[in-house]
């Protein structure tokens, strides 16, 4: 409890912060009536500014020299696809994260997030980023945006992203964050078990939440040579799927090891 009061103690509303103000180094057109300023940053659920330093939410060069070992890290752990690894190496992962585990960003772990869900491990998002054998400018539908982190290393990659979240906190949190950082998916707030029919077929699908199988909704908007990326099974662990479409009715799978994520779930939650 005493924690939580310390944290509301900080918790600043800004609406109408003047756009000329000198101190601010982000500029507004991914901030809701707030501007970042050197103090602040704007908190997942929009116009709650949290006060923390700058060097916090500026990416510095000790930030960048973190990724670099992180690249290597997950290098001699078998990623092998250098876009993949540039991608790590681009993306300022602690930029994503809650502010309680802004130290331990560029750790090869997942962390929790906002709506119960987590930031996934980095070599997990590297392992499926990896799988996917993505050619850029192909279009790829992410299920679970989350953070927006894997949407970012896929964009970073040069695919066109269609990212759909269930959770309306974090598809607002991402729909402001990756456009301010140079990242450009399209964004979708629905059901991920239904996909986007209506923007299918995809080249590549991607999903980074446990499913309890594999959705037909989804194998059906995989083009013709498509692959999907998906982990199926219990709560508690589940199996990497990569399934390759071979013909209108055929669909080969590949069982790639044990993952463990967080459920993906049905429905939309407000």
């Amino acid at each position: 409890m005493m924690a939580v009061l310390n944290i509301m103690k900080q918790i600043y509303l800004y609406t109408n912060v003047s756009s000329s103000n000198p101190k601010c180094f982000y500029q507004p057109q991914y901030v809701d009536k707030a501007l970042i300023c050197d103090k602040f940053v704007l908190s997942l659920n929009s116009r709650i500014v949290f006060q923390l330093s700058k060097n916090q939410i500026e990416d510095t060069f000790m930030h960048k020299g973190l990724r670099r070992k992180l690249v290597e890290e997950i290098r001699q752990k078998g990623i092998s696809d250098e876009n993949v690894l540039a991608a790590i190496g681009s993306v300022p992962r602690h930029l994503f994260m809650d502010s309680s585990f802004l130290q331990f960003a560029y750790l090869d772990k997942a962390f929790p997030i906002a709506a119960g869900q987590t930031i996934s491990q980095p070599y997990t998002v590297a392992f499926q980023s990896q799988s996917l054998q993505l050619k850029k400018f192909e279009k790829v539908l992410e299920v679970g945006t989350g953070s927006g982190y894997q949407a970012a290393i896929l964009c970073c990659m040069g695919a066109s992203v269609y990212t759909i979240e269930r959770q309306k906190s974090l598809y607002e949190f991402a729909g402001k964050l990756l456009p301010g950082l140079g990242y450009r998916p399209h964004f979708f707030f629905g059901d991920g078990y239904l996909g986007l029919p209506t923007y299918g077929p995809f080249d590549k699908i991607i999903v980074t939440a446990g499913a309890s199988f594999v959705p037909e909704p989804l194998k059906q908007q995989l083009k013709v040579g498509g692959i999907m990326v998906i982990p199926v099974g219990k709560s508690d662990l589940q199996i990497m799927k990569i399934i390759t479409r071979v013909s209108e009715n055929e669909y080969l799978e590949e069982d790639k090891g044990g993952f463990v994520f967080v459920p993906l779930l049905t429905g939309i939650s407000d």
